[in-house]
């Protein structure tokens, strides 16, 4: 899929997509918010700061997409605790970042991937069934976001660790069940690099 994002004069950006590319980012897009989950439910004092100081949860997520999307703040794969001591102190900040984070952090992919959705949604098709995508610089950053976001969701699927991992895809025969993953990936890869260039100053 050869679609990719240039820059529009006066800030944002544009990308060609046919009917096929809007269904498939879109159906991605839906089903993130389906995994990432509603928002907190209303709170009924309406309590102002109630919100603010909302608690989220202290465990890391038990699904392995969630956990790339919302990784522990304190483990760093790299620096292997030197002690069980260290270990659980380790755990214990990642606990406590966590709970007062995490409900921020999952608030802004829904309200960017929801914005990815109203784009595509609110496109004007042209004649020959795909349609101009234009974004804001705003929109440009939701979209990055939620761009990166999918491909790390698939790329978790698909056992994607490193640029090595990412090699191998491009050798998968076809017939390989994954191979529309893949395909998909990539190619979100290619939109977000594009993306990222027309952000740059």
């Amino acid at each position: 899929m050869p679609g990719h994002f240039e820059p529009l004069p006066g800030g944002g950006a544009a990308v060609a997509l046919d009917d096929v590319e809007i269904s498939i980012i879109r159906s991605l897009a839906v089903q993130l918010l389906e995994l990432i989950g509603p928002g907190p439910a209303e709170d009924v004092s309406d309590d102002p700061l109630a919100e603010l100081f909302a608690e989220g949860p202290s465990e890391p997520p038990s699904d392995p997409v969630l956990r790339r999307l919302f990784p522990d703040a304190y483990s760093d794969p790299e620096d292997v605790p030197t002690s069980p001591e260290q270990a659980e102190e380790q755990r214990a900040y990642s606990s406590e970042f966590r709970r007062f984070t995490e409900n921020d952090l999952r608030a802004g992919k829904r309200e960017s991937a929801l914005a990815v959705i109203r784009s595509l949604d609110s496109l004007t098709p042209a004649g020959d069934g795909g349609a101009v995508l234009k974004l804001s610089h705003e929109e440009s950053r939701q979209w990055l976001g939620t761009l990166n976001d999918l491909r790390l969701a698939i790329g978790s699927r698909l056992d994607v660790i490193d640029e090595e991992d990412t090699d191998l895809l491009y050798r998968l025969p076809d017939e390989d069940p994954r191979k529309p993953m893949v395909m998909a990936y990539l190619w979100l890869g290619g939109l977000q690099e594009t993306l990222v260039s027309t952000l740059m100053p």
